[in-house]
């Protein structure tokens, strides 16, 4: 995963980045429950956004800079 200035991170922000297509590539957590990233994998397939999964959310939250783990993160247009 690159570092990306242009990117969301949160369920909350993800979806309306993807909404507002602003989306381009969207990371997820493999150990983030599914009932809350599962609708979000839904729609980025719908969108045709691509998916890629990361091993856990702290990894996720890392790689992102910041200190608490991230379920998804939403890089941008």
């Amino acid at each position: 995963m690159a570092v990306h200035e242009n990117k969301v991170i949160g369920l909350k922000q993800t979806v309306k980045a993807i909404k507002q297509n602003r989306a381009k590539l969207v990371y997820v957590a493999e150990d983030a429950n599914s009932s809350l990233t599962g609708p979000v994998v839904e729609i980025c397939n719908k969108k045709e956004i691509d998916v890629e999964y990361v091993k856990t959310s702290r990894e996720l939250g890392l790689l992102n800079g910041i200190s608490v783990c991230a379920a998804v993160v939403c890089i941008l247009k």
